[in-house]
């Protein structure tokens, strides 16, 4: 990771104390009413009911949804980096799609529940797999137009036998809530699945921040960056590998969740510039914020059901979305003239 200057400082500064701010909301935030002070002394004495809804409810879904969070604005700006390439996201290279695929087949046909251990495990292998199948399709040398087309058509696969799962799986109420949990949320959530999940965050992270200097380079082209000394072959395995298993975690913990990974990248490089690496850590922080606040959000509209998550960023993410390509085509257009 680049050495910050001091306006990277202050921004990452502001973006962890706004993080605390709404992890301690989302402590007292729920059908069971509590103080900001009852939250944390039943955080931290554990004791009575407070205790049980503070430790075991809420805290394993906030640190969820920052792990989350902080996967998918780190995944999208390792992605546009990589790709140089401010549409990047994600579920180019099936990752999210597979590990879907993976956690549907576990559930639908009773080989788990969807809080089980066996079900985030499945969804980290569905993304592993997934990963593993592009690079022997596109090959470690192949361009990143093979690399994306390789990816489309692993996403499409995907998606094709979660649908097939879902038509097949004997039981109709459990394919009911595969469907549900495919929408994503992060309701009824447990410590299980934070110890399963956060050991590969965290590989995760760590894969996504070693290419970030190989990201700035790549900024001024693929050659230029190679002959800055950059090994393009191994910082697109580690970005795919990486975005693979964060990611394929992610999503077999809290179903699909779409827009982060592309929404984030986008508010920081409005204080950062332009500088790949300097987006990435904000961009993690800035993920965090955005999906603990749509988790605040969904407990506190009134439903029959809780609102799922992934809804809520789905009708963010899109008008976003779709603002971008027209920025975009505005710039073609402007150019081709």
């Amino acid at each position: 990771m680049p050495p910050m200057n001091r306006r990277d400082i202050l921004l990452c500064a502001a973006l962890a104390v706004l993080l605390a701010a709404l992890a301690l909301v989302s402590l007292v935030t729920g059908q069971a009413g509590l103080t900001p002070a009852a939250a944390l002394s039943a955080l931290f004495d554990g004791q009575g009911p407070a205790g049980i809804i503070v430790r075991e409810i809420r805290l394993p879904r906030t640190v969820l949804a920052i792990g989350i969070g902080a996967t998918l604005g780190l995944s999208g700006a390792a992605l546009q980096g990589l790709l140089r390439n401010p549409l990047a996201e994600p579920a180019l290279f099936g990752a999210p799609q597979a590990a879907a695929a993976a956690t549907s087949l576990v559930i639908a046909f009773g080989l788990a529940p969807v809080t089980s251990f066996i079900a985030p495990l499945a969804g980290i292998a569905g993304a592993l797999l997934s990963v593993g199948g592009l690079i022997l399709i596109a090959g470690r040398r192949a361009s990143l137009t093979i690399t994306l087309l390789a990816g489309l058509a692993l996403a499409s696969f995907a998606g094709a036998m979660t649908a097939l799962i879902l038509n097949l799986a004997p039981n109709p109420f459990i394919a009911l809530e595969v469907a549900f949990w495919l929408l994503g949320s992060l309701e009824d959530r447990s410590t299980d699945h934070l110890i399963i999940a956060l050991p590969f965050f965290l590989v995760s992270w760590l894969m996504l921040m070693l290419g970030a200097k190989a990201y700035r380079a790549l900024s001024l082209g693929e050659e230029a960056a190679i002959s800055l000394g950059v090994n393009i072959p191994l910082t697109r395995l580690l970005v795919v590998a990486g975005v693979a298993i964060g990611v394929g975690a992610a999503v077999a913990v809290s179903g699909a969740i779409g827009f982060v990974g592309l929404v984030a990248p986008h508010l920081v490089r409005r204080a950062v510039g332009s500088d790949p690496a300097r987006v990435l850590l904000p961009a993690a922080l800035t993920g965090a914020v955005l999906l603990i606040a749509a988790d605040i959000a969904v407990r506190l509209v009134p439903a029959a059901i809780e609102l799922k998550i992934g809804v809520v960023t789905a009708l963010i993410g899109v008008p976003f979305f779709l603002r971008m390509i027209f920025s975009e085509r505005r710039i073609l257009e402007g150019s081709a003239r």
